[in-house]
This record gives C-alpha cells, structure tokens and sequence, in this order.
C-alpha cells in the first residue's frame, strides 16, 4: 500500500472517529436547550388561534397474530378521551389472523369498538394494505355522517402500543393550527426491565426523541409506524392508498406529505408505548426490515431535489435520514479496512505511517471504544433528566451495551442490503410478549 493511501485511509479514520461524538454534543446540546413542546412563536401563535381543532378521532389497530396483546391494546384506546370528553372510536383491522385473535376480539363487547376481518387472499398483503381498508372504511362513514374530513383524525397504534391518556388532547393542540396535516408523538418501551428493553428505551426516549424534535424545528418531522395521527383530509389527498407496499410504510407516507406541503408536527407531551423486542435474532430482524424500507425510499430523493416546498436545511436533514443506512455500510468497510491493513502490515514487518507499532495500534482500538461508548453516555444523562422514569445507573448500564446495539444496526444493513438486491419482501411476524390484563372501559 502506498504512503498516499495509507495517509488517505489515516485521514479517513480520524474524520470518521470525530464525527459521530461531536454530531452527538450537538445534539445533545439542542436536546437539553429544546423542550419539544414549541417550534416558533409563529407555529405558536397558529396553534393557540387556530380553527383546525378536530372533533372526530378514530384509532386504527393494526392486527395479525395479536392474541398476547391486542385485548389490553383495544382497552387502552377505548379509555382515550379527547378535549371536552370527546371519545375515540377504534377500528381494528384483523388481517387474517390464524391464532386467536378474533377469539380475543369477540370478547370485547364496546359500542365503539369495530372490527374488519379480511380474509386470505385479500389479507397479509402488508401492514400498508391493511391500514388503506381501514381507511376507506373510515372515510365511507365519515361520508356517509356528513362530518368535514377535516374534522376527523386517524390514528395508528400497533397491536401492542399503548397511547397515553392526553394523547388526542395534545394531538388536538397541534391540530388547531390548520396548516398541521399530521402529528407524531413519542415512543416509548414499556418492558425495559430487561437490557435489551433499556437499550431500546434509551434509543426511543433520548436519541429519536432529540432527532424528532430537531426535525420539529426544520419542519421535517418523519412519521412512524406506531402512534401517528393523520387529519382525514391529508389522507384523502393522496387518493384511496395512502399507505404504499413499501416495508417501513409510515416513513413513505411522511415523505409523500412533505411533497404536498403538509406539516408534521411532532410531540413529546404524550407518547405511545410499545413492547421491546428483547431476542436478538428478531432484532436484527426487525432492524433489518427498517433499513430495507429506508432503502426502498431512495426512489424519492430526486423529487426531494426538485422540490420547491422544502427548505434546503429542511432536505439535508432528510437526505441524511435517508441516505444513513447506505453511508453506515460504506463507513462499516473504510473501519474494517483500516483495521485489517494495520494489522497486515504489522504482520508482514511493513506497517502502514499510521499505525507503526502494536502499541499504536493498541491505543487506536481503545481509542475507537472509548469514543463509540462516550454518546450512549451522554443519552443515558440525557435520558435520565428528561425522561426521569429510570435511575441513572441503570441507563448508564444500557449505554455501555449501546456499541454492540450498533453492530447489530450494522450487521442489519448489511442483511437488508442484500436481501434488497436479491428482491426479497417478505417478513415473519415480531412476536409479542403476554402482559397483565386491562381493565376493559364502561361503555360511553
């Protein structure tokens, strides 16, 4: 290897070693001066005279195999009240479940509760499909009550997600200001009591929660596939299938409505919860999923380019986002070249300028884990004052798991690159994990 290539790939290792702890104090910086709860005094202003304030919500509860869960995830939306008492209908999509599941759903005897069952082959065509025959259901029975589409929220909580009890009153917050198409609120893990459960929390609760709320700013908020909140309208005008094939479905829907010019906003003050995925091998398979769908999302970075109603701050932020799983690729070989070089030339008694000695490349590897270990630090403090719902100690133990968590998002992008390539779509069911029961609501 040349001298110019070995100081290239020199140059190339310290670039990426500095970037990701000082992206990391930048963000942590903007995540301890932002609340999440305010964009600008304009958006403000919008918000506390608008007229947009809903006055219909239904929840949607997606459900294939949900027989652990989708008893107590039922129950929970019963319960959400709106502003004034207003109550939320809930329409589960049972999308030909073979378990017990409708079973489970027969039990529960609510007067708005509604349950569509869809049977094979119309059913397991995606969680997409599922969600758009919901939501030409909705949309018929709007219609037919002669309620303004533009009164109306749907919102999307997965079979095991639980939204907290100011939910659709937050929602209802943001939603006065009429130019807000959309709402995403704050996921949270609710069986952290395990490290795979606290590493996802500390994920969900500090690191997405301080993306989400910069992007809160740049008006780039991205939804996700568990606890969005949807004015009916915004949906219709993306014709009757707004949700798409695509494997991360609520991420191409928010893409789509940046395109249209619609605001998203996104809050901390409520949040759903969903259960942690805690075998490894089902979350490298979930990770998997993700960055797959976030690569069959590429397809719109050129209508991103050309687009006239995104600021230019406002489309590098989702070109990092969406670009992220491609440059975690490129930047997982630059490591491995760099490491396997050193150690080569080290080997055949020709090291390379930048690692000369075994010590060097001693202080390197301690170096390398004391910067990958150094951001997870800073979330858990994070986490901890923000959040104050888990000690300190046991987020700082989470933290120190965070580096091999980011392997496996590697090792994850790597697998879904290659199952990109070879055109595979299909996914196995994330298991659920059975919890104590919710007390089903009087009916109102």
């Amino acid at each position: 290897m040349s001298w110019a290539n070995s100081w290239l790939i020199a140059i190339t290792g310290y670039a990426i070693l500095l970037a990701w702890p000082i992206s990391t104090l930048v963000l942590v910086w903007f995540a301890v001066r932002y609340n999440g709860t305010h964009r600008a005094k304009v958006i403000n202003k919008a918000v506390a005279g608008g007229d947009g304030r809903p006055q219909h919500f239904w929840v949607i509860v997606p459900a294939l195999n949900e027989e652990a869960v989708v008893a107590n995830t039922v129950n929970a939306a019963l319960r959400l009240r709106g502003p004034a008492g207003t109550l939320a209908r809930v329409l589960v999509v049972d999308d030909g479940s073979d378990d017990r599941t409708p079973e489970v759903l027969s039990a529960i005897d609510h007067p708005r509760l509604s349950v569509m069952r869809r049977e094979l082959p119309n059913a397991r065509q995606g969680k997409g499909e599922a969600l758009n025959a919901a939501y030409r259901f909705i949309s018929e029975r709007t219609a037919e009550a002669g309620v303004s589409p533009e009164r109306v929220v749907i919102g999307i909580i997965d079979g095991d997600g639980q939204g907290s009890e100011n939910i659709l009153v937050e929602v209802s917050r943001l939603m006065r200001d009429t130019k807000v198409g959309a709402v995403q609120v704050q996921v949270r893990i609710r069986n952290r009591n395990k490290l795979l459960g606290a590493v996802q929390d500390l994920e969900f609760g500090a690191i997405v929660d301080a993306c989400q709320n910069l992007r809160d700013v740049l008006d780039t908020v991205g939804l996700g596939g568990n606890g969005q909140f949807s004015r009916l309208s915004t949906l219709q005008a993306l014709g009757s299938a707004p949700w798409s094939s695509c494997l991360v479905e609520d991420l191409e829907l928010g893409l789509r409505m940046h395109l249209g010019g619609v605001s998203i906003r996104y809050t901390s003050r409520s949040s759903v919860t969903q259960q942690a995925v805690v075998d490894v091998r089902r979350l490298t398979r979930q990770r998997t999923r993700w960055a797959q769908g976030n690569m069959q999302c590429a397809q719109y970075l050129m209508r991103l380019f050309s687009s006239r109603r995104i600021a230019r701050t406002a489309l590098a932020e989702m070109l990092h986002y969406l670009l992220s799983p491609w440059a975690n690729a490129m930047v997982t070989v630059a490591i491995i070249v760099m490491g396997a070089s050193g150690t080569a030339g080290l080997l055949i008694g020709h090291p390379v300028p930048f690692l000369p000695t075994w010590a060097v490349l001693a202080e390197s590897g301690a170096i390398w884990i004391a910067v990958t270990t150094f951001p997870g630090l800073l979330w858990a403090v994070v986490h901890r004052n923000k959040r104050g719902d888990e000690g300190l100690s046991r987020m700082l133990v989470a933290a120190l798991a965070y580096p091999a968590f980011l392997v496996l998002g590697l090792a994850a992008t790597y697998r879904a690159l290659g199952r990109q390539a070879s055109g595979r779509q299909s996914w196995a069911k994330t298991e659920r994990l059975v919890e104590e029961p919710i007390l089903q609501p009087v009916a109102a």
